[in-house]
């Protein structure tokens, strides 16, 4: 499957919700995050300026914003699954 595809198949909300929350954000994503924040701390740690672990931790953040966006705009009213998806999104702002 091309980038583009991967992106315009959430956008327009033709991938069941179980699979964009649960494999793509629940669990990609949080390995993106993950390893994000992993190449900012030996960013750190090899004495390489501050703001180059920031922008490395802070990298995934569009990412994050398109798949909360796509959940949101997909689960129709589900309290549980919006609660989910903002959670995460927080956790890996902080992560």
């Amino acid at each position: 499957m091309s980038l583009v595809l991967f992106f315009r198949l959430r956008r327009l909300g033709q991938i069941p919700l179980a699979v964009l929350l649960w494999r793509d954000m629940i669990s990609i994503g949080t390995l993106i995050n993950l390893a994000a924040s992993f190449l900012a701390l030996v960013a750190l740690a090899l004495g390489a300026h501050g703001g180059l672990a920031v922008v490395l931790h802070f990298a995934p953040l569009p990412y994050n914003i398109f798949l909360l966006a796509a959940v949101l705009r997909l689960q129709a009213g589900n309290t549980f699954t919006t609660t989910v998806a903002v959670v995460w999104f927080i956790v890996m702002l902080v992560l």
